[in-house]
């Protein structure tokens, strides 16, 4: 077996916590079946800092099953049932771009965004930050590439060439922004 086939097989048995806009838990469920019936489900996003205040962006495996190739924040994903967002964030990290770091929840909010091949994106997302310095050890079946990019630059970037970045990644980058220079 491959270590793809091996990784696909298990995003394959992945499962989601569907959630009430409360974020109270009410079942679980495939994670690809919930994004094909638009249910709303618990997922975080993670956005690492610099230094420099510069936030680590990844650019999406070509062969991902949704928005392949374009450019989205450092790491994202769903808790399994009974993780904590922070376990989840961590695990993720680490199984995506080769590092672990603190993690602090920011904010959460409810999105939804639907995909050119019917899947929806219905996500009661926490926002969590953390800070790192080091070159990371990309996933290169999860993972194209990696860069470090300005906050001001990111905004500049958006609006220039909307579409090479992940349609999430506009939605929480917007908010996430406005959080970032009110706290600074």
């Amino acid at each position: 077996m491959t270590k793809l086939w091996v990784f696909l097989q298990s995003m394959k048995e992945e499962n989601v916590v569907l959630v009430d806009r409360n974020d109270n838990p009410i079942g679980t469920m495939p994670k690809i079946e919930a994004h094909e019936k638009a249910l709303l489900h618990r997922a975080f996003s993670i956005f690492i800092l610099n230094k420099k205040g510069q936030l680590m962006l990844q650019r999406r495996a070509l062969d991902k099953y949704h928005s392949p190739g374009l450019w989205t924040n450092t790491c994202c994903s769903h808790p399994r049932e009974g993780e904590s967002n922070i376990e989840a964030g961590k695990r993720r990290l680490k199984e995506e771009m080769g590092f672990i770091t603190s993690l602090e929840p920011m904010f959460s909010f409810v999105y939804k965004a639907k995909f050119e091949n019917g899947l929806t994106e219905h996500e009661f997302d926490h926002l969590l930050l953390g800070y790192y310095d080091k070159t990371p050890f990309i996933n290169t079946i999860e993972v194209s590439e990696w860069k470090w990019m300005s906050l001001d630059k990111i905004v500049l970037e958006i609006k220039k060439k909307p579409e090479d970045f992940t349609v999430w990644f506009k939605i929480i980058f917007e908010r996430f922004y406005k959080y970032i220079r009110k706290t600074k």
